[in-house]
């Protein structure tokens, strides 16, 4: 009732349930903390493991637990630690570690009795033993020194309670005490005045100086945590706290340490007093560090001659120092010189890459510097800078450092001393030692900073770094160390510029520097003055200008430039419209015309120098104004367009002479003589177009005075000098004939002939300058000739007969040169008039010289006159009296270089001149043209070229060593091509002079002897050289009358054989000839020019199978040619070819002999009918032929074109051949192939070789030893023979008829012949023979039944017009599957496959035949026919035929036959029909079905192969059966594979899988629980065959957990295996297993129990990856658990197994047993 005074009853209610939930809490509680210790224990016996990768994995887990548990597995620790007294010490420390990072981690939850245990654990750990074991105590110490940053008290009292007065404590105590000053300096500051107080009465105790140095390391960081306590007086808890508190005490410690065990102690103790002073000495009272100083400071540096790791001692040193200096001392000034001779040596120790030691201690050297330098200034320098003076190498690096970093670190102290600093400098500026460069640039840098180079004689270090910019890249040394690094200029270099080359180390001797580093730093140090540094704007501009033009400076231009650059566009943005270079009476100052000389000149070649040509050309664009003030418009846009031109290569890519035009170029209407004399074409324009822009005479006279003024500045640089020549001729051409006339002069005088390469500069020169000033260069020419200096000389070829031969040569060849360019040059209407009497007569003055470079020249300049000529619009009609000299000259420089060789460009001049030469008038004679060819070709045919893949031994030895050099080989293959080029233009030239058949054959027999020589090199040149010649003749040939081609058969005949060569590239150009002969022929007879004949244009289509490798191919196709040639042969040029072709059949090249073998042959068939009265003479050459070679393609070729055909005795030849012995000789298997011509004959042979094969016995079975278990089966002779005849006579394609009668017979008969011959060896007598043939080294051809069969069947196949089928059976391997036991089935379903893809009409009287078989006798025939059939029902044909209910019924009943594997055929028969006849799958369901399940449950194989199968094919038939017929048998399906998934076969482990996913998939939208009760139970498995070792496997478990996903109506669950699970995509697994389980546990938290029993199946499994994967499952299911789970769990069951996992022999899976222990946190 509502409303009494009574509890409501819903109250009592709840609080019944409250107390029950308070009760299942305790309880809990109480499991939790036993299961926590149960769990901790695990993981702690573990520690034991041997592998420390587990040890890690087993703290790691301690750790993770201890994030949810800290309290739980501290305790867990502590009680194992101290129950097992006897555990060793390394696993000890792996516990405490474990310990010490809960504790880090979890400190502010500790409890102070948790705390108050550690604590005692640890002290006990930390001073169990008295020996110091550093792991173990240390471990223990952390764990000590942790608790300490929250429980100070409780550590301290420990601690302290261990450190009593009178009592000498642990060493471990005192360091844990020292460790915590440290990292809880609020917490032990305040007990160090008692600590202190204690301490200070052990010191005298100690007695070893083990406990002595933990002293010293204890007072060392109890003093740093003082200090830093004052310095932080504002944060700390008691601000009341100072330093006389601890004056007396540690003064006390300081004098015990100082003045005894400093003194008597071992070096490692001393150097820890050391350590110790340094921060005591800031807590000594003032008057006593006043006092003690002269005594400490003196110690402390003599121990810089105890100790090689003197960074300790520096440190300290400096703290004393700074403390010295903080008290206001005056003991320094009395020490101070002994200090810094001490620091300075410090500072002059090498620096060592590998010693990090040795860098820290020179940083605190340098600290310590500071410290004086701040004090005592004066002093400081008063001692370093006469180091400067010393010529010691390390005492001047070192003191350079010093100097550097003062200059930095003490710059206001510094600042009055900037003028004695710099003057000090002068001799270090001299020194050429490259450490001392370096530290002097590092100087430098550091002086810019601040503000030293704008003092007097600053501007000699200016000098001085782009002197060190310029060095020279060959001084290559090594440094020896890193360079320091200092908050000045150099420590911004490598974040402004690139980063110089790593510098590697040579040696431990080497202390060099490379000069490159120093170059590199320089180059840094300028750029970065220039742009970071505002003030040094008025020191470097113009003054760096100066720098420009020296020759020694030519290393530094890039820097330069760049700085330059930098500099001037700051002046002109502060005023824009002012000079940027004022004189003022500079005469150090470069004029416009020498900076334009020297920043052009080094554009040349522009990538080098670190790319000065762009830097050069930026340099131009920004002084353009004081160049000149006309070429800013020009310069603005012309500039740029350069420097986009040098972005888009690099120096491997940029053609030279291009960029050269762009730098030089010349007027549009002079494009084509600059490009003779450089054979390019322009495409921009720079000088000539700013000699234009300035049209100014004297500027243009001062800027080519400069030019030729800087001339000799170029001679150690030949490629800038012969740049700046053409320069000169380009201002030249822009000048007043006087100027050019004089300084042409200057040049002719001034030249250095001796130098070859400068010959072509001054060249140029000459013949830029003729473009505009033609008479003014011819003569000046003339005039240095009639010179006085010359005058006793007839012709200007005998000059200087006062010096050497040579010098004249050289002299000689720079003019012809000049002449040669002047040519070039020359305006064509000027040239003509001139070329004889002027160019051509002074060089026929020199033709008798034997000089080859000479020789060279006078090539070059006549190959430039000549071109001249011809480039001219009237050389049509020019009449050269001097052609035929001239000619015969270069015919005779060509013969006089060495044969066999091209080692110069003579020949290729000489024939481009000849080239020239013959296009003029008057002709040459028949004579002169005959030994001009033959020269040529003599000489370039036979150079031998460089050895390639398939030469000859010969051509591979006689081949010409170019060097090993690829750039040689390079240049060798360019001017290779390059001559024969020319040779074809050559040629092509001289045959235009007679354009008619004759002329052309004329022009063949020149090569004829090269087609056919027996070098293959030869070979393709004469034939490429053939084939350009033809070309040309057909695109130029004139037809004004019909006219006949008498000489086609023999030159059709000479090129045909050719097209089988050895060699790949005269094969094609053999074709060439041919299709360009095919259309000559056209021409002759009337078709136009641009006819185009199908036959003709075939031939070019064949071009690809000459290359392939596949000799049958190569002839195949050459057959293909000579039926083209057939098509469009005259008749009476046929015997000529034929004649000739025969000729080619002794060629030394068998591959030619072959082919004219092949296209003999086809043309006797094409056009035979032809040939009657020439018959006789074709046999009698053909039987001379077989007399002189037994060749066999000559054999066979003879017999074919000569015996006869047809017998009237076909039974009796049958027999008669088929006793001849076997193997068949290739004489039988000829004849054999000749009863094959005639269609009539060849059926009845092949019907009298079936009765052979089919009545007799296949084979015989005898027992070859008394111990063998299997009896031998042996071919019986003679259907093995018949197999043989009747492969050959299907071989002969006229069989093809015959075959076509009886093809199901002879399909049928031959595929069971196969069969019955797998494995069948030979007939006793053929294994005798063949023995016999081996023991007297005869070669014997061995003889196997099956081949023959399989060879045979081939030959049928062929015959019958199924060449696809034998094809595809090649493509796939199906032939030689087919001769194996083990393949043989697989090469029976491939040959149905292929019958049924492309012989489907052949198909219904072959299976009719097959369908008999069903009863055979023998197995194989069974297994065989059975294959066969069940492979067409993988195709539509069968139904297209209307045999599938017969094929279907057949293979039924073959259901219950005794053999496995044919049952095993039938299903997979059955399970075809999903391929070939989809829709008829539900129609004959219920039978397919019930023959798989029948497969399932066969129980005769031991193998489950049937089951296999039947599994397979249910997978196949899945999607298209009946739902209703399937749905009635899903369940079964499923339970009776279910084993399969664990099968130790792959297969089946796949195969069900995968099968498993398809009824998933068959179900899916329609799962009965019944059947998902098969889906939950089949869960674990596939998650876990994701790590199955094989991939088939895990493809299927990917398939089927996809397939399941929908079927587990969960959408998050089905999305993750959809997006994880995708094949071709990589799973991360853990990530994926992580996922699943989360769903699992969200979704269906029920089933956690089931899941985890499934997974403990698989602990077990012999797949230690598996093993692994079920201990990840466990872990994620126990990670995503909930609480209300927990019942679902057996937690012994699951301890106990993992328990037994963490023995597993498998690493991995120890591991992951740890792992998952870490998880069952959650149970606690």
């Amino acid at each position: 009732m509502r409303g009494g005074g009574g509890p409501e009853p819903g109250g009592l209610k709840r609080g019944i349930q409250v107390h029950t939930r308070r009760q299942k809490e305790a309880r809990t509680t109480v499991m939790s903390e036993t299961y926590a210790k149960r769990l901790s224990a695990i993981l702690l016996d573990a520690v034991t493991d041997k592998d420390p990768q587990m040890q890690e994995q087993v703290c790691g887990a301690l750790c993770d637990f201890g994030e949810s548990k800290p309290a739980e597995v501290l305790s867990a620790c502590e009680e194992h630690l101290r129950l097992h007294e006897k555990l060793a010490h390394p696993y000890r420390t792996i516990i405490l570690r474990a310990m010490e990072i809960v504790v880090s981690n979890h400190i502010s939850e500790l409890d102070k009795d948790t705390a108050r245990a550690i604590i005692l654990l640890a002290s006990n750990e930390m001073t169990k033993v008295k020996e110091l074991v550093s792991d173990w105590q240390q471990a223990a110490s952390s764990v000590l020194v942790a608790v300490g940053r929250r429980f100070i008290s409780s550590v301290m009292e420990e601690l302290l309670s261990k450190f009593q007065p009178g009592l000498l404590p642990h060493p471990c105590t005192v360091h844990t005490l020292a460790s915590l000053s440290v990292s809880n300096v609020f917490g032990v500051v305040p007990f160090l005045t008692s600590i202190l107080s204690t301490m200070l009465p052990m010191l005298g105790a100690a007695k070893h100086d083990s406990m002595k140095v933990v002293f010293c390391c204890a007072l060392q960081r109890f003093s740093e945590s003082i200090l830093e306590y004052l310095a932080n007086l504002d944060q700390a808890p008691d601000p009341t706290v100072r330093k006389d508190a601890f004056a007396s005490d540690i003064f006390g410690a300081y004098d015990i340490l100082f003045h005894q065990w400093l003194q008597s102690g071992g070096a490692k103790l001393r150097l820890a007093v050391v350590e110790a002073l340094g921060p005591m000495s800031h807590l000594l009272p003032s008057e006593k560090l006043e006092e003690q100083l002269p005594k400490l400071l003196p110690r402390v540096l003599a121990f810089y001659k105890k100790h090689t790791e003197t960074v300790h001692v520096s440190k300290s040193l400096g703290q004393i120092l700074e403390a010295a200096v903080s008290v206001g001392s005056r003991t320094l000034d009395i020490h101070l010189n002994s200090l810094l001779a001490a620091l300075h040596a410090q500072i002059c120790v090498p620096v060592e890459s590998s010693s990090p030691l040795v860098m820290s201690n020179q940083k605190e050297v340098l600290r310590c510097f500071t410290v004086l330098a701040c004090c005592s200034p004066d002093r400081l320098l008063a001692f370093l800078l006469p180091k400067l003076d010393t010529s010691n190498e390390r005492t001047r690096v070192g003191t350079l450092q010093v100097l550097r970093h003062v200059i930095n670190a003490a710059a206001a102290q510094m600042e009055v001393k900037k003028p004695v600093i710099l003057s000090s400098m002068k001799l270090p500026l001299l020194d050429t030692n490259n450490k001392v460069k370096r530290a002097v640039v590092q100087v430098v840098s550091a002086m810019a900073h601040h503000g030293y180079l704008e003092q007097p004689g600053g501007k000699a270090m200016v000098e001085y770094i782009v002197q060190q910019c310029a060095l020279p890249p060959e001084a290559e040394a090594v440094s020896s160390g890193p360079e320091p690094t200092t908050g000045d200029l150099q420590s911004r270099v490598h974040s402004i510029l690139p980063s110089r080359p790593q510098i590697q180390k040579l040696g431990a001797d080497s202390e060099a520097l490379a000069a490159d580093s120093v170059r590199a730093i320089s180059v840094s140090t300028l750029y970065l003055v220039s742009t970071t540094v505002d003030r040094m704007g008025e020191v470097l501009w113009p003054y760096l200008l100066e720098f420009l033009v020296p020759v020694r400076f030519t290393r530094a231009l890039s820097p330069l430039c760049r700085s330059l650059v930098h500099l001037a566009q700051k002046r002109q943005e502060a005023g824009a419209h002012a000079p940027l270079i004022q004189y003022n009476g500079n005469v150090h100052l470069p004029s416009p015309y020498a900076i334009t000389t020297r920043l052009l000149a080094v554009s040349s070649h522009p990538y080098v120098g670190d790319g000065r040509g762009a830097a050069s050309l930026r340099l131009l664009n920004v002084l353009h104004q004081d160049i000149h003030p006309a070429l800013g418009q020009r310069w603005v846009t012309a500039i740029p367009l350069l420097l986009e031109h040098l972005d888009e290569y690099s120096e491997e890519t940029l053609s030279q002479k291009e960029w050269e035009e762009k730098l030089l170029v010349v007027r549009e209407e002079e494009k084509t003589r600059v490009s003779l004399l450089w054979e390019q074409e322009e495409k921009t324009r720079f000088l000539r177009d700013s000699l234009a822009v300035v049209s100014d005479n004297t500027w243009v006279c001062h800027l080519t005075l400069e030019m030729c003024k800087q001339l000799p500045n170029y001679n150690g640089t030949p490629l800038e000098k012969n740049f700046l020549y053409k320069c000169v001729g380009t201002t030249l051409g822009a000048a007043s004939s006087k100027v050019v006339r004089k300084h042409l002069r200057e040049l002719l005088e001034t030249a250095r002939y001796q130098e070859e390469r400068e010959h072509e500069g001054l060249a140029c020169c000459f013949g830029i300058c003729a473009i505009s000033h033609l008479d003014d260069t011819l003569a000046q020419l003339d005039d240095f000739v009639k010179s006085d200096v010359l005058r006793k000389s007839a012709g200007i070829f005998n000059l200087f007969k006062n010096r050497s031969e040579s010098e004249a040569n050289k002299v000689r060849s720079a003019l012809i040169l000049c002449y040669g360019h002047v040519a070039a040059g020359a305006p064509r209407e000027l040239l003509l008039a001139r070329v004889e009497a002027d160019l051509f007569w002074n060089m026929s003055e020199c033709f008798s010289t034997k000089d080859p470079a000479l020789r060279l020249s006078l090539v070059q300049s006549v190959c430039m006159a000549t071109q001249a000529i011809c480039s001219s619009a009237h050389s049509s009609s020019f009449h050269l009296s001097r052609k035929a000299e001239l000619v015969a000259q270069m015919v005779e420089f060509i013969r006089a270089e060495p044969p066999d060789s091209l080692k110069t460009p003579i020949w290729k001049k000489a024939m481009l001149a000849c080239t020239y030469l013959v296009t003029l008038e008057p002709a040459l004679e028949e004579q002169v043209q005959a030994d001009l060819i033959h020269s040529c070709l003599h000489r370039v045919m036979a150079v031998l070229p460089e050895p390639e893949e398939g030469d000859s031994p010969q051509e591979v030895s006689a081949a010409p060593t170019v060097g090993g050099d690829p750039q040689e080989l390079l240049l060798f293959q360019s001017l290779y091509l390059d001559t024969v080029q020319v040779l074809k233009d050559l040629l092509t030239s001289l045959l235009l002079w007679n354009m008619t058949p004759l002329g052309l054959q004329v022009m063949l027999e020149h090569l004829s002897p090269w087609i056919k020589s027996p070098r293959g090199h030869e070979r393709v040149r004469a034939v490429g050289l053939s084939a350009c010649l033809l070309q040309f003749f057909l695109q130029h040939l004139q037809i004004s009358a019909l006219v006949p081609f008498h000489n086609l058969g023999l030159l059709i005949g000479l090129f045909s054989p050719r097209c089988a060569d050895l060699w790949p590239a005269t094969r094609r150009e053999a074709v060439s000839c041919i299709h360009s002969l095919l259309y000559l022929q056209l021409t002759c007879v009337g078709f136009s020019r641009d006819y185009q004949d199908d036959v003709a244009e075939q031939l070019l289509s064949l071009k690809d199978g000459l290359v392939h490798p596949d000799p049958a191919i190569l002839f195949h196709t050459c057959h293909s040619i000579a039926q083209l040639i057939a098509k469009r042969l005259p008749p009476d040029q046929l015997i000529n070819l034929l004649l000739t072709l025969f000729e080619s059949l002794g060629d030394p090249d068998k591959n030619c002999s072959r082919a004219a073998s092949v296209m003999i042959n086809c043309l006797l068939k094409e056009r035979g009918n032809m040939l009657q009265e020439k018959v006789p003479e074709i046999v009698s050459v053909l039987r001379s032929k077989l007399q002189e070679t037994q060749e066999e393609h000559i054999l066979q070729a003879a017999q074919h074109s000569v015996f006869a055909l047809a017998t009237h005795h076909c039974a009796s030849v049958v027999s008669n051949l088929l006793g001849s012995p076997l193997p068949f000789d290739s004489h039988t298997c000829t004849l054999w192939r000749a009863l094959a011509l005639e269609p009539g004959l060849a059926a009845q042979v092949l019907g009298l070789l079936l009765e052979k094969i089919s009545k007799d016995v296949l084979f015989e079975e005898s027992q070859a030893f008394l111990l063998s278990s299997t009896p031998d089966r042996v071919a019986t002779l003679l259907p093995l023979a018949a197999t043989c005849a009747l492969h050959e006579v299907a071989s002969a394609p006229a069989s093809g008829p015959a075959v076509l009668e009886l093809y199901p017979q002879l399909f049928v008969a031959l595929l069971l012949r196969v069969s019955c011959t797998v494995g069948v060896q030979p007939p006793r007598q053929l294994q005798a023979k063949e023995r016999r043939s081996a023991s007297s080294g005869l070669a014997s051809r061995s003889l196997e039944p099956c081949s023959s069969a399989v060879d045979a069947l081939q030959a049928v196949l062929v015959r019958g017009g199924n060449e696809d089928v034998v094809q595809c059976m090649e493509l796939d391997g199906g032939w030689q599957l087919l001769r194996t036991s083990a393949g043989h089935e697989e090469g029976v379903t491939r040959l149905a496959s292929a019958m049924a893809k492309f012989a489907g009409p052949r198909l219904p009287l072959v299976m009719k035949l097959l369908f008999t078989t069903q009863s055979s006798m023998y197995e194989v025939q069974r297994v065989t026919s059975t294959a066969f059939l069940a492979e067409l029902l993988s195709s539509n044909v069968v139904n297209d035929l209307m045999l599938l209910e017969s094929l279907l019924y057949n293979l039924m009943a073959r259901q219950k036959d005794t053999s496995a594997r044919v049952r095993r055929l039938v299903l997979h028969g059955l399970a075809n029909i999903t391929l070939g006849s989809p829709d008829k799958v539900q129609t004959h369901s219920p039978q397919l079905l019930t023959a798989m399940i029948g497969g399932l449950d066969d129980g005769d194989d031991p193998h489950s192969l049937v089951a296999l199968e039947a599994m397979v094919g249910l997978a196949r038939l899945m999607d298209l059966v009946d739902a209703w017929d399937l749905h009635a048998v899903l369940l079964h399906i499923a339970v009776r594979i279910r084993p399969f998934f664990d099968s130790e076969r792959m297969e089946l482990r796949s195969v069900s899988i995968g099968l498993f996913g398809h009824l998933n998939k068959a179900c899916r939208g329609d799962c009965k629980d019944v059947f998902l009760e098969q889906v939950v139970g089949g869960l674990v498995p596939l998650l876990l065959h994701l790590r199955d070792p094989h991939a088939p496997v895990v493809t299927a478990c990917r398939f089927a957990l996809r397939m399941c996903g929908p079927n587990l109506e969960c959408e998050e669950l089905a999305a993750v295996f959809q997006r994880h699970l995708q094949e071709g995509h990589d799973l991360h697994f853990g990530e994926f297993l992580n996922t699943t389980c989360k769903h699992l546990m969200r979704h269906f938290p029920d089933l956690l129990g089931r899941l985890l029993s499934t997974s403990l199946f698989y602990y077990k499994s012999s797949w230690e990856d598996v093993r692994a994967a079920a201990l990840m499952l466990t872990g994620f299911l126990v990670l995503h658990m909930e609480a209300e789970q927990r019942p679902q769990v057996d937690l012994e069951q699951l301890l106990t197994a993992l328990q037994l996992l963490l023995k597993d022999p498998a690493l991995k899976v120890r591991l992951k047993a740890v792992k998952t222990l870490g998880r069952l946190v959650k149970f606690a």
